[in-house]
């Protein structure tokens, strides 16, 4: 993150004019210059306070107590003088979850507890966020109440006749659900205004035609309130008649907005079951309805009143109510409406769609298969959160699957006796602006049960409580001394609430700020404070100035490699204190002189010195890192080969000074070359083969221990030339010549071979193409003219 242009100050960039880019990410703490340790605590979660009076050095601000507890702990403050307050969860309220029934005994609804705990409270520390746990476990045999909410327009006829049964029918199949089951029935048609009914007299009697006999229209009526009775619903609704209206779509939103029916607090079921659409808000005005929906129950003997006063209620309306009362609601409709009603499930939480016979005759299996859908399902469901307050969850479900999000709060597959757990976190940001404890409630969609959360909100430090009005340590009771620092009074600032706002900036007291008369105000690094310099805070939190007058800082040390102080020290006062066994102005001279050692072992071969971790080779003729290269030097083994040859055999160059040369080694003789040291036997050797006066090759190894003695193992065992093998040399030569003779005649033969065969080809070719005959002489030619004689008589 780039956040600022600086010049290349204290870089080891000597360009001058240049600029850099200085990144840094600096950490919430810092960045909030918090003047009190509960403005630090809401800062972030990492924030700490250090409380030790002694922590803040020369020049820093009172905000520098506010960072994140590893840099305090940095910059000397210890850990028993961190303020560091963390959120915390309590349980109020923990009952143990049951079964319907317990000991043999059944359980009345209200006993029965399908989720825990019940009741928690949470300490909420700004960002930070506490979590807990929220079990759920289905109950056996829980008790259900079902609300059968009928469209009696005319296009329902045939399905009145169907769901006139329904109550015993029903009884029969939920009895295999659950023992305590009660049912009610209500029905609806449309507002009783223009233009959703005729209203003239005739059709306000008899809305169908002549023919048919159908009741007066109607907008809602409770024919039966919940019972245990599957008699009395099939008496009460074989009574009931179909009426009419004018338009497709139907006035079932404010029916289901009427809903005091005698609940129980048990799992609530509202069958909607038409064959149309439904009106909803702002349908209202085709009949100069304008009054929106108020939401409440107004009925008078059991009949909806006001249908012709309030708007028909929205479907976010419509959401609110069914979530408040528990109700999860099964829309049973045919399969021409089914994408409209699908669409609308989408948008009510805990509600299933189920196609509808032409004449409802599977009603029952619906209902059942639409039960089954939505009671395997569990939703949680919070109420409104205060302001900067929020929640998250993560659920884990059956066969260990876990989700987070919006599929955090639900879990699918759930029978009878499945537990499952999710996992709640609340965050708060910041305190609310009264301080106060709020609550909040967390449900399953559908279910009456409910969990309770007191939120209280840590808006202070512990060591707010013990804070010393008026202190004398603040100036004389200028301010209260509380968590290590001055909270000054109103008007007072200052570390120690020295001076009022009125003489901050007086000539005289800039005066305290320069090091002397011709240097900048706190060398131009912070603030002229009631004479006391405050140094300005960087971007990057680790970067501080510090000192009396902001003259010190500790990032405009010398640097090695593009690092402060070479990585290798710590940058105070801009003078680098080197850590052990590094030295240099920016600390990028190391002591160790381990990665001087040559391969013998030895530091720079011996042949230089070691200057922070680096080879400075004293002989001209060796290089390299550790002094062991000399391009111009003769290798290992022609250097001393003739001393060697003198002291093994007694030949060579030096025989006559063999004593006075060659004495520098220790000689060890072998008898082949095969047992001379193997380079795994010991580490540098450095195996020779060299050749005598005689043309004779000789082998040695040369190897330098580590205590500098040299070691040379010789094989007495030569090898020696063998002189020519002179017949097969001379029956080599005149096979040679023999081969070449025979070789050269083949040749010559092959070439005759082919000239008369061309010769022979030519004469062939020639011949064909004569143009005469060869039984002819070509030289002859008959006469020109020929006499006869007429006495010729010759035959």
């Amino acid at each position: 993150r780039f956040i600022r242009r600086q010049r290349c100050t204290g870089l080891g960039i000597e360009n001058d004019g240049c600029f850099c880019c200085v990144c840094a990410d600096g950490n919430e703490c810092t960045k909030a210059s918090a003047q009190s340790c509960g403005e630090c605590i809401q800062a972030g979660e990492k924030c700490g306070w250090c409380t030790d009076e002694d922590f803040l050095k020369q020049g820093e601000q009172k905000s520098t107590r506010c960072d994140e507890v590893e840099a305090l702990i940095k910059k000397g403050c210890s850990e028993a003088s961190i303020e560091n307050p963390r959120g915390t969860v309590s349980v109020n309220k923990n009952q143990s979850l049951t079964d319907r029934t317990k000991d043999g005994v059944k359980l009345k609804p209200d006993q029965i507890t399908q989720i825990q705990p019940q009741k928690l409270t949470l300490d909420l520390r700004s960002v930070h966020s506490p979590t807990f746990h929220l079990t759920f476990k289905r109950a056996e045999d829980y008790p259900i109440d079902l609300y059968y909410l009928m469209d009696l327009s005319y296009s329902m006829k045939d399905d009145l006749e169907n769901v006139k049964n329904l109550g015993t029918d029903l009884m029969l199949e939920m009895q295999k659900i659950t023992s305590d089951f009660r049912i009610g029935f209500g029905s609806f048609v449309e507002k009783t205004v223009m233009p959703y009914i005729s209203t003239t007299p005739a059709k306000l009697l008899n809305p169908c035609t002549s023919d048919q006999n159908c009741t007066s229209p109607f907008s809602y009526k409770n024919v039966l309130s919940l019972t245990a009775d599957g008699f009395q619903f099939n008496n009460l609704v074989s009574k009931q008649q179909i009426s009419g209206n004018l338009d497709s779509p139907e006035g079932g939103f404010d029916a289901i907005m009427q809903n005091q029916i005698g609940w129980r607090n048990v799992t609530r079921l509202l069958v909607f079951s038409t064959d149309a659409g439904f009106h909803f808000a702002g349908d209202g005005k085709l009949g100069g309805i304008v009054l929106p929906n108020d939401g409440k129950c107004h009925l008078q003997d059991n009949m909806y009143t006001m249908s012709h006063y309030y708007d028909y209620p929205s479907i976010a309306h419509l959401v609110q109510k069914l979530s408040e009362n528990n109700i999860q609601t099964i829309f049973a409709v045919t399969e021409e409406f089914q994408p409209v009603y699908q669409e609308l499930k989408n948008l009510i939480p805990k509600s299933a769609v189920g196609t509808l016979s032409s004449d409802s005759g599977n009603v029952i299996k619906l209902i059942i298969d639409a039960y089954n859908s939505l009671s395997s399902e569990i939703i949680l469901e919070n109420s409104r959160l205060p302001e900067g307050v929020s929640i998250s969850y993560i659920s884990h479900c059956k066969n260990g699957v876990s989700e987070k999000g919006e599929n955090g709060r639900k879990c699918s597959n759930i029978s009878i006796g499945d537990q499952v757990t999710f996992e709640v976190a609340i965050t708060a940001k910041g305190c609310p602006s009264n301080g106060k404890s709020e609550t909040i409630k967390i449900k399953p969609l559908g279910f009456t049960e409910e969990v309770e959360i007191v939120l209280n909100f840590i808006c202070e430090c512990e060591c707010h409580k013990d804070g010393i009005a008026n202190s004398p340590v603040c100036h004389f009771g200028n301010g209260t001394l509380e968590c290590g620092a001055c909270r000054c009074n109103e008007g007072r600032i200052g570390r120690v609430c020295e001076c009022s706002k009125d003489e901050v900036r007086t000539e005289d007291l800039d005066a305290n700020c320069r090091m002397d008369n011709g240097t900048d105000i706190c060398s131009n690094n912070g603030d002229c404070v009631c004479g006391t310099c405050e140094c300005k805070k960087r971007d990057n939190p680790e970067e501080r100035y510090s000192g009396k007058f902001c003259e010190c800082d500790n990032f405009n040390c010398d640097r090695s490699n593009n690092k402060l102080c070479g990585g290798h020290g710590r940058c105070e006062c801009r003078k680098c204190i080197c850590d052990a066994n590094y030295t240099g102005s920016a600390c990028d001279c190391s002591l160790d002189t381990s990665t001087c050692l040559a391969s013998n072992k030895q530091i720079c071969n011996g042949r230089g010195t070691c200057e922070c971790g680096v080879c400075k080779c004293t002989d001209s003729k060796f290089q390299g890192p550790t002094c062991e290269i000399c391009p111009t030097c003769p290798g290992v083994c022609t250097e001393h080969k003739d001393c060697v040859q003198c002291r093994a055999f007694g030949t060579g160059d030096k025989k006559d000074t063999c004593e006075e040369q060659c004495n520098y080694f220790f000689l060890v003789m072998k008898k082949k070359k095969e047992e001379l040291p193997q380079p795994n036997d010991q580490p540098f050797i450095n195996h020779c083969k060299e050749r005598d006066a005689n043309d004779c090759w000789f082998f040695f190894t040369y190897a330098t221990k580590n205590d500098s003695t040299v070691e040379v193992h010789v094989a007495e065992e030569l090898e020696c030339p063998s002189g020519p093998d002179i017949i097969p040399i001379v029956a080599g030569v005149v096979a040679g010549i023999v081969l070449i003779g025979l070789a050269l005649l083949l040749i010559w033969k092959l070439l005759m071979i082919i000239h008369d065969r061309r010769e022979f080809a030519k004469f062939e070719k020639e011949k064909m193409n004569a143009k005469w005959d060869a039984g002819e002489n070509p030289i002859y030619k008959s006469a020109v003219t020929t006499v006869v004689n007429p006495k010729y008589e010759g035959k």
